[in-house]
Formats: structure tokens, C-alpha cells, sequence
């Protein structure tokens, strides 16, 4: 056995160790800024301090070589459906053999994918059975592997709105869905179902202002909230604490939401300069998900792919997302990150950064709004989306200059998510 004196020193040496990241370049993201040749120290979960130029630490200590990489906050996705991918005409019959269970071990194999693409912090935007709560506390606990996640649960829409879980079924098997489901009509209904969100362990509240693309349902833009529902949403879920993030297409229904004070705007593919004033003006945050637009754009050409009622609101509102990005990017509207992967294929999330530097933005532009920006949008900035000394030790890197060919932030080769490594460079 050992002696107490060892066991105690035993604990004290590892108490003491820490990682010693040596980076060619560093993107803080705190500002458009970039260093060289620099190292961060990370004691436990946390940025200890950064220093100028190369250094080591003690024996006990780890030594992550990454001088021929540049290294950046973990990065944040800020839309996506973790527990659910799109495959084509099986996904629509899923909702009909797929019990919660499957969901959720979906969402472990996603989970893992997406945080070895290098997102250690995503918004879940939409789920069927508040699995991605279960998925988050998981994680949490290290039970399973993942990033941070921050959920809606279950989306709240009207009658037949774009996420009535009903839409395109058989009248017999309908039923009258209401706020526990997250279909509402009316004031009191908006705010049970806020209520039932914070109950069922939610941490925002996503709502569907406007039709959507890949519903069975004959609209992809019309208002689908009135003013006084949006705003009994709003008000009831700032009383918990909770930010608001819309699904919204439509000019119409993505203003009203707009003037209620959401938080942010998914999609916003019908926006108008009437529209970037109006977020300007409310601090609203812009979350594009080009990548979401350009796939379900290509797979309307495949004939059997999406039901018919869907074919035509891909053909016609995907292609727009770009042009829509390019225009807000221009007007100066607040712009995070977000893909909607679940839509497409989890792991691809880099994709976006291309899509938003061919929208016109800078390749710095890009990484801050997957990183500063989406801290802000969490209201986490204080922890997350910089790589300052005291925040959580979130941090990726890819190799080469990644403001040089903004294509290698889809191959990210190093991972460490609050302190632990996921991901290192291949010898």
C-alpha cells in the first residue's frame, strides 16, 4: 500500500499537470487579430494563460505540438437536429416505426460526429421526444461523447403549422395535438407550452413563425403565429430565462416575430432591407444555414426524393439562402453560425464556412460568427467562443491558414472540448 505521504503527493503532482498547446498561429476571436507562435496552458477545463513564443512545461506535463496548424476556440453550430438525419423518402416514415429509444441512440452517434468536426457547442433546434435533453445530460456526465449542447426540445407551431408532428397523416390517426406537443392556438396555449418546454428540461424555446421546406404541408412562407401569440411566447419565456429562436422564411411572419423580440432568426430566406433594419434595430441575430438551402436545392431534382408537396418549396426556396446571407452580411445585420445538419449529413457542418465566404463574408468573419458571435447568442461569452486566459479550454485547429483557404475548416485535426482531447493531428 502506499504511504499517505505518496498517495498525497501522487494527487498533488496530477492536480498539477497541465497541457501545453504549441500553435504556429492562434485565432482568439475576440477580434479580427491573429497571433504567431504561441502557447496556451490549459490547467483542468480551463485557459490558464497564453504566452508569446514556444514553451514547455514540467515532466508531468502534456505537450500538444501544433506548429504547422492554426488554432481557434471550439467551434459553435448554432442550428441543428441532433438526433435526426434526412434520407430521403424513408425519413418521412419514420415518425411511424421509430420509437423515442432510436432517437436518442441516433443522437449519441451524431453527437460524436459533430464533436470530432471540431462544433464542441451546438443549439438543438427541434426534436420528436425531448431526447436531445436526455443526449445533453449524457454528455454532460460523460456518459457519452459529444458537444455542449443547448436544446429546444420540442418546436412549438400552430394548427398545421411547419412543425405540427401531424402534418400529412391520415385524419384518423391526427388526433388534436395541443401545447404539450407543441401545436398551440391562442394566448394561453403559447404560454403552457413555453411552460412545458422549462418543464421538460429545455433550455430555449424554438418556434416555427413561418411554413417551412421539408413539412407535408402546402406553404413554405406564410405567417403562422399571430401577434398576440408571439408575444405571449416571448414574454413568458423571458420570465424562465430562456432566448428564442424562430424558424422563419416568409418576410411577414419572420417581422412579427422581429417586433415581438425573438432572439434570433433561422433561415430568413424572403428578408428585404425593411427586414435588416427591423434586426438592426432589435439586436436580432441572423443564423443562415446556407448549407441546408444548397442540399435540399439538389435533392428536389431527384425525382421520388420529397414527397410532392415538398418538391417544389425546395426548388424554389433553397437557392435563395446565399443571396439572402450575401444582402445581410452587406446591411450589417448580426450574423451566427448555423447549418441545420440533420437536414444534411452531421460531421459536414464545416461546409457552411465555404457557403458563407462565397456569400461575401471574410474568412474571419466566418470563424467569429461560429465562435464569438455564437457565445453571445448563448449568452455565454463569458465561458465560451474566445480563447482568453479563465475560459473553458473549448479549442480546435486545422492545419495550414485557414484564413487562406477557408476550405480546411472542414478538415479540423485537432479537438479539446472543456479541457480533454478528442482529436489529434494523424503522424
Amino acid at each position: 500500500m502506499l504511504s499517505v505521504a505518496l498517495a498525497a503527493s501522487l494527487i498533488c503532482t496530477q492536480a498539477l499537470a497541465a497541457t501545453y498547446i504549441q500553435a504556429g498561429k492562434l485565432i482568439p476571436a475576440n477580434s479580427d487579430k491573429v497571433m504567431s507562435e504561441v502557447t496556451v496552458v490549459v490547467d483542468g477545463n480551463k485557459i490558464r494563460e497564453i504566452h508569446q513564443g514556444y514553451i514547455t512545461g514540467g515532466e508531468q506535463d502534456e505537450l500538444v505540438d501544433l506548429k504547422t496548424h492554426t488554432l481557434m476556440p471550439g467551434l459553435m453550430d448554432m442550428h441543428t437536429h441532433v438526433t435526426s438525419q434526412h434520407n430521403g423518402p424513408s425519413s418521412y416514415m419514420e415518425r411511424f416505426t421509430l420509437n423515442e429509444a432510436d432517437y436518442a441512440i441516433k443522437g449519441v452517434q451524431y453527437a460524436k460526429r459533430t464533436l470530432l468536426a471540431g462544433f464542441t457547442t451546438i443549439r438543438n433546434l427541434g426534436d420528436g421526444y425531448n431526447e436531445s435533453v436526455a443526449l445533453r445530460n449524457a454528455i454532460n456526465k460523460g456518459v457519452v461523447e459529444g458537444p455542449r449542447i443547448f436544446t429546444a426540445a420540442k418546436s412549438i407551431a400552430t394548427t398545421g403549422g411547419h412543425a405540427d408532428p401531424t402534418n400529412g397523416t391520415a385524419k384518423k390517426i391526427q388526433g388534436d395535438p395541443g401545447a404539450t406537443d407543441g401545436v398551440i392556438n391562442g394566448v394561453a396555449e403559447a404560454r403552457k407550452a413555453v411552460r412545458q418546454r422549462y418543464k421538460d428540461g429545455a433550455d430555449l424555446i424554438k418556434i416555427t413563425a413561418t411554413g417551412g421546406v421539408l413539412s407535408v404541408a402546402k406553404s413554405g412562407q406564410n405567417p403562422q403565429f399571430m401577434d398576440d401569440e408571439l408575444k405571449a411566447i416571448v414574454d413568458t419565456a423571458k420570465d424562465y430565462g430562456m432566448t428564442i429562436a424562430v424558424h422563419a422564411h416568409g418576410k411577414e411572419g419572420m417581422e412579427r416575430a422581429i417586433k415581438a423580440g425573438v432572439t434570433s432568426i433561422e433561415h430568413g430566406t424572403y428578408m428585404d432591407k425593411q427586414t435588416f433594419k427591423l434586426m438592426k434595430k432589435h439586436q436580432t441575430y441572423y443564423v443562415p444555414t446556407v448549407m441546408a438551402g444548397n442540399w435540399v436545392a439538389e435533392k428536389a431534382k431527384i425525382d421520388g426524393f420529397f414527397p410532392e408537396l415538398v418538391r417544389p418549396k425546395a426548388a424554389t426556396i433553397g437557392p435563395l439562402i446565399l443571396q439572402t446571407l450575401a444582402n445581410a452580411h452587406k446591411a450589417g445585420v448580426k450574423i451566427a453560425f448555423g447549418t441545420d445538419s440533420g437536414v444534411s449529413a452531421h460531421g459536414d457542418n464545416g461546409l457552411e464556412f465555404v457557403l458563407m465566404v462565397e456569400a461575401g463574408m471574410k474568412p474571419i468573419e466566418a470563424i467569429r460568427a461560429a465562435t464569438y458571435h455564437g457565445a453571445i447568442l448563448i449568452d455565454q461569452l463569458d465561458s465560451l467562443g474566445t480563447i482568453e486566459d479563465g475560459k473553458l479550454a473549448d479549442l480546435v485547429a486545422v492545419s495550414g491558414d485557414p484564413l487562406d483557404d477557408i476550405k480546411r475548416m472542414q478538415q479540423i485535426s485537432f479537438v479539446m472540448k472543456n479541457g480533454q482531447i478528442y482529436k489529434t493531428p494523424e503522424a
